[in-house]
């Protein structure tokens, strides 16, 4: 795992470090050495720096290029605002550096590798004026762009802004910030690298899921077991005119390709036929409806979840008053791992989340913003500006994991946080959100003792899934369905080991 810092924490973490022994002078030489050894710098530089700290990263960046041999301009509004970025400017007025004012800067199309040191992981709102000019003279230059700890207007905690510096390469300094997955994130920043410069990460923490944890959190599977060492997962779900929603659920349970032992696809008793033909390995219960949607029936959905470790439920089932009643059902009586999607959170936010707080069992929600805003009463901007914070204190006051989808997803009981950033806008496509709550079934069933970690994983595999399709479909022809062949593939790379698609 690796840690992911708030933009607070970070600022706790560097104060501590300089309160142990450790000089700002000194931290902001290390993160300038860091950046340094990380490009193939070509000349000439331009190095654009602000008033604050992150230009002081800048100026100290710039002596040793100076000190390489690689030419370099700096582009600065005024003197700079703290005494440790003075320092290294002074260091650079020493050295002869060519220097030259914002306003003087018209085109930068002249230099080869552009260093953004405008504004560090602490800013806010909009860039504007001559900054937001500058922003855009990198963008219009053609050289490498490298982004020093952050894209200049990007926000360090919600990946969110207006006029923001596009990299070629991102080095984050001490650990990364949400800010470095969610939102605008994967659009402005091309790849991305993290330089630990000797701050030990003080205060909340993030867990960001890495392909090197594979092989340790999802070990080889013992020969001495059998399918009910691995769970049957219950998916609840499907109507007339969503029957495509269960099956593709049950595509990626039913199959067993996300590792449940036996899939039990409840769905209504007039699709069986429909939905028959997508399950071959999977078992149908039919359940009873009515001109093609689910009645509640007590007694039919007992059976449905008897012995089941894990049930999904929400799949295109339809939102009126029988998804409610099987809604408060579930959730009061099913002791299980309850996923809910989709119209099951639709009738949640009707019938109130207090709901959740009397569960027989444990509930995993998995709302996109729009959902999560009915079930919260906020904005979808609201949650888009605090997506981490937001989570947190749902999941505490409802003591639930919550799945909140984005460009990276984030997942909370509210007191471990993990984010899965593995996806693509290839998956921005009808029944994406079914294929995942059948994976994330799936592995409840098998692996469900830390139930947020699972959730993540999941998250993460699905992501990974996604991405694989994307290659080889693209963004605009790939389907869920797509998603749902690719997954053995995500798996696998996951833990380590080769594939072969014969």
């Amino acid at each position: 795992m690796q840690t992911v810092l708030t933009v607070q924490s970070m600022r706790d973490s560097d104060a501590a470090a300089i309160a142990g022994g450790t000089s700002g002078r000194e931290l902001m030489a290390r993160a300038a050495r860091a950046v340094f050894e990380a490009v193939s710098w070509k000349a000439p530089a331009a190095i654009v720096c602000g008033k604050g700290n992150n230009g002081g990263d800048g100026y100290a960046l710039a002596c040793l290029l100076h000190g390489a041999g690689i030419a370099c301009t700096l582009f600065a509004p005024a003197p700079p605002a703290t005494a440790d970025a003075a320092f290294y400017a002074g260091q650079c007025a020493s050295l002869g550096l060519r220097t030259a004012a914002w306003k003087d800067a018209e085109d930068l199309s002249g230099f080869c590798t552009v260093a953004d040191c405008i504004f560090g992981t602490g800013f806010r709102g909009e860039a504007a004026g001559e900054a937001a000019r500058m922003i855009r003279l990198i963008n219009a230059s053609g050289a490498f762009v490298v982004s020093v700890d952050i894209n200049s207007g990007l926000n360090g905690d919600n990946g969110l802004g207006g006029e923001t510096v596009r990299s070629d390469l991102t080095v984050s300094i001490g650990s990364p910030k949400p800010g470095h997955f969610l939102g605008r994130a994967k659009d402005v920043m091309k790849s991305m690298v993290n330089a630990e410069i000797g701050i030990p990460p003080v205060g909340h923490r993030l867990m960001r899921i890495v392909e090197e944890d594979g092989a340790a959190l999802l070990p080889p599977r013992p020969h001495l077991s059998n399918k009910g060492t691995y769970g049957t997962a219950a998916l609840i779900g499907g109507s007339l005119c969503y029957s495509g929603a269960i099956r593709l659920a049950a595509l990626a349970n039913a199959a067993m390709r996300s590792g449940a032992g036996i899939a039990r696809v409840a769905a209504p008793a007039s699709l069986a036929s429909v939905v028959a033909s997508a399950i071959l390995e999977s078992t149908l219960y039919p359940l009873p409806d009515r001109e093609g949607r689910l009645v509640f029936d007590r007694e039919k959905l007992a059976g449905a979840v008897a012995g089941t470790r894990a049930a999904a439920f929400g799949m295109g089932a339809g939102n009126d008053e029988e998804t409610r009643k099987i809604l408060e059902y579930l959730i009061l009586d099913y002791g299980g791992v309850l996923i809910l999607d989709a119209d099951a959170l639709n009738a949640l936010s009707q019938a109130g989340t207090g709901l959740l707080n009397r569960a027989a069992g444990r509930v995993v929600l998995t709302p996109h913003p729009g959902e999560f805003a009915r079930l919260t009463g906020r904005t979808v901007p609201e949650v888009l500006t605090d997506p981490v914070g937001m989570a947190e204190e749902f999941a505490r006051e409802h003591a639930a994991v919550v799945l909140l989808k984005g460009t990276a997803t984030v997942v909370t009981d509210g007191k471990d946080t993990y984010l899965a950033d593995r996806g693509g806008p290839g998956m921005a496509t009808a029944g994406s959100g079914d294929v995942l709550s059948g994976v994330l079934a799936a592995m409840c069933a098998w692996r469900g003792e830390d139930l947020t970690q699972t959730t993540a994983l999941a998250a993460w595999i699905n992501g990974r899934a996604g991405e694989i399709a994307q290659e080889r479909a693209g963004d605009i022809s790939m389907t869920a369905g797509d998603t749902v062949q690719a997954l053995p593939e995500a798996f696998r790379q996951f833990r380590g080991q080769p594939f072969s698609a014969r």
